[in-house]
Order: C-alpha cells, then structure tokens, then sequence
C-alpha cells in the first residue's frame, strides 16, 4: 500500500522515546492544510500512536487501538496484536487506507490493515511518504551525534520536508518517557 502525504517518526534512546509528524495534508496535487496533527499521545500519556493515511480512516483506528489498550491495561504488544487481527479480519476496516505506528517506552510497532505488525530492530521505525527519508536521517543522526529522541525526530522530520513534496516543516512532537509506563507488563 503506498500512502501519500504524510510523514511519521518515532525514536527511542537511552530510555526516552519521541514521536513527531509534519503537518501537511495533500488533496492530489494540492496541499490543503499545513498544520495537521497526526500524532497523539494514549493511555494517560504511555503509548504515543501516529497515523499516516486518509484522517478519517485514522481516527476510526485510533478509536479502535484505544479501547484495546484500555481492555489490556496499556499492554501495548497485546493491544497491537488485537489491533491487527481486527483490522484485517474486520470487512470494513480492512478498506481502511492507512498505517499505524505505535509506542511505549520499550517498543515501536508498525501496524497495517494486511495484519502486519513490525517491530523495529533498531528502536527507529517512521511511515508514510517521507518514512524513508527520515528514517535515513534519524538513523544518520543516532550514530553520529549524543541528540535527545526528540531532537532527532524534530531533525529528521525537517530533513525529510525538504526532500518529500508530501512533507512539510510544520512538526508535531510528542515525548515519553522510561518508568511512565505502569502496565502489567504480560506477555501476548
């Protein structure tokens, strides 16, 4: 699925986590808003979830990962899983253009409606149009420099708009932090 018009990154280092978007929204070959918020923070502040796809697809998918989150008391593996197989076994929400990404202070999913859930290897993981750029930089940035998960996720992002014409500089960023998360830390 190639989704348009968005980017989204998340980080995690040395037990902080961030996660930040740009703010545009392209109707075809127009940009029609510059200051879009496509990222959230989720139960009570310890799950940060950011959408890239149509809006309305999105909110509908991040109704739905909250309630799964609030019935797995923030577990956010399990709330993922359940997320997923709902997705794609559900015949409406499996025509939902979108994808997810997802994190705590420990992990970072990406979740599609084909039922994919991909955890990041190296606690880097960005969507939409402009992921590969900023997952480029971010990556570029971890090696090279001491920068906060923050400051690397408002760099990348800028990096990106400058390359993505689905991109622009307008950052919405979310932070976490290591210990805010007070889950009972089951497996799935």
């Amino acid at each position: 699925m190639k989704i348009r018009s968005t980017t989204v990154l998340a980080v995690l280092r040395e037990g902080r986590g961030a996660m930040a978007s740009d703010g545009q929204v392209t109707l075809g070959t127009t940009i029609a808003k510059h200051g879009a918020v496509k990222v959230r923070p989720m139960f009570k502040g310890r799950v940060l979830a950011g959408f890239a796809g149509g809006a309305a697809d999105a909110l509908t998918l991040f109704e739905k990962f909250e309630g799964h989150l609030e019935r797995y008391r923030g577990h956010l593996r399990r709330a993922t899983v359940e997320l997923a197989r709902e997705w794609r076994s559900d015949r409406i929400l499996r025509k939902l253009e979108a994808m997810m990404l997802v994190m705590d202070h420990k992990d970072i999913f990406l979740v599609s409606g084909n039922g994919d859930i991909i955890e990041s290897d190296d606690k880097l993981a960005a969507i939409g149009s402009g992921g590969p750029y900023a997952l480029a930089a971010a990556r570029a940035l971890v090696r090279n420099t001491e920068l906060s998960a923050a400051e690397i996720c408002d760099r990348s992002l800028r990096i990106a708009g400058e390359i993505c014409i689905y991109t622009n500089q307008n950052v919405s960023l979310l932070e976490l932090e290591a210990g805010d998360d007070e889950t009972d830390g089951g497996e799935v």
